[in-house]
């Protein structure tokens, strides 16, 4: 959430950044919403300031004058009743168009509608080279009996599956893989607590992150008026809401697990098959605060996409870090990569990690704030990002290591947790 007085002193460049993320929002609006909004309250302060001259009035008042003051204080009082009626209807209209206002994107954005318009603003690794044709991971993990999508359909229902056998132990190693990455990194001075989060999250976690209102479609919701979170970064976030943090403290960063669930509105006829695009999975999200100073957070952004590129440079698998163009950045996002791993199964790059900052977006709406070291309130700095998503990068793996008998050669950072370094070779 912008702040509202940020929002009237630069209404332009908040009209720009709602069109350079193709979101509609009404500004002047909520700008003739706030001015009611200020002048409604004036008005009560005014009536609340007379109820108190009042109230000492009739204190000291006596017969026929108190039973006057008396009555012209219940009028008042009706009157008072209105306005804050109609104070809440102003408040209930404000509260939503402020929520509808999009975060500014960052100068270094590039203009564009959707992710077609993103730039390529790094590229690693060699394409895997075949001696025949390269086979999906649909095809791959059934013919060895790693994943079953029929049953898995039959059990869960559309985009179901199971991982067995081997499919399961890659799942288990990469888990392990990924502790160990983020242990090492804490031995040579870095600061990542580990942190398993719950994936049922109040509505105020959602609201805070700013995946509601506008994906409330795309959640799963409980009879008890709980969300299933799509992601770690829900629950990681709201750890800290409404509370105040020091300045000395920072950056305060966690290496978050949750399992995760996304309903995938609005992907219908996309990736019916397989396991790039499901409703249930694992993720390992890094999550961070720091001071508000956007120097601060664009280097954190920097180390986080990279914490993320260095592991699939430790898997050995080729990727391009694309920059996300306006009309593909979320409502508080400042700026946003995606980093895309290669499919040769699809013979394209597909998305795997995305890395996002918010400056004090989401803070604002959780209030999140911290003591700075001249003892003043500000709002925190956040970002995220995407450390590894299972199991559609066990999807990634199998189809970039497949080898021409069928089997799957185990990358060699994984073979201490896999036990074997190829997966369906007989004997």
């Amino acid at each position: 959430m912008l702040d509202i007085h940020f929002i009237r002193e630069n209404i332009d460049l908040v009209k720009a950044g709602a069109k350079k993320k193709h979101i509609e929002v009404d500004i002047d609006r909520l700008i003739a919403v706030d001015d009611e909004r200020k002048l409604v309250r004036q008005e009560l302060d005014t009536k609340r300031a007379e109820q108190n001259r009042r109230s000492s009035e009739i204190q000291r008042a006596e017969g026929v004058e108190r039973e006057k003051l008396i009555e012209a204080m219940q009028h008042l009082k009706t009157g008072m009743a209105e306005e804050e009626e109609r104070l809440k209807g102003i408040m209930a209209e404000w509260q939503k168009l402020m929520l509808a206002v999009p975060n500014i994107p960052d100068m270094s954005v590039p203009d564009g509608e959707s992710d077609a318009d993103n730039k390529e603003v790094k590229k690693w690794g060699e394409l895997p080279q075949f001696s025949f044709t390269p086979k999906d991971h649909v095809e791959l993990m059934t013919n060895l009996g790693m994943a079953d999508f029929e049953r898995g359909a039959k059990v869960a229902g559309f985009r179901g599956y199971f991982l067995k056998g081997e499919g399961a132990l890659l799942l288990f190693a990469l888990w392990q893989f990924m502790m160990q990455h983020f242990a090492q990194k804490n031995a040579q001075g870095d600061s990542w607590t580990p942190i398993v989060v719950p994936s049922l999250v109040r509505r105020e976690g959602f609201m805070g992150t700013g995946y509601l209102p506008q994906s409330e479609d795309d959640l799963y919701k409980t009879q008890d008026a709980e969300y299933l979170a799509g992601t770690g970064e829900v629950a990681t976030m709201a750890y800290y809401m409404d509370e105040v943090l020091e300045a000395k403290d920072f950056p305060l960063k966690f290496f978050a697990f949750s399992p995760c669930f996304r309903r995938e509105i609005g992907a219908h006829g996309k990736d019916t098959k397989g396991l790039v695009r499901v409703h249930e999975f694992y993720k390992f999200e890094q999550v961070a605060l720091t001071e508000a100073s956007h120097e601060a957070t664009v280097q954190l952004h920097e180390e986080l996409t990279r914490n993320a590129e260095e592991i699939l440079e430790l898997l050995k698998i080729p990727y391009h870090t694309v920059v996300n163009c306006g009309g593909d950045l979320g409502l508080g996002q400042v700026k946003k990569y995606d980093i895309e791993a290669w499919m040769p199964g699809e013979g394209k790059y597909r998305e795997t990690h995305s890395s996002s900052y918010f400056h004090d977006f989401q803070t604002r709406r959780l209030n999140i704030r911290y003591r700075d070291a001249d003892g003043s309130l500000k709002f925190a700095h956040s970002l995220n990002n995407t450390a590894l998503a299972m199991p559609r990068f066990i999807a990634v793996l199998v189809e970039n290591y497949q080898q021409a008998d069928g089997t799957i050669k185990v990358p060699d950072v994984l073979v201490p947790y896999v036990g074997k370094s190829v997966i369906g070779a007989l004997g």
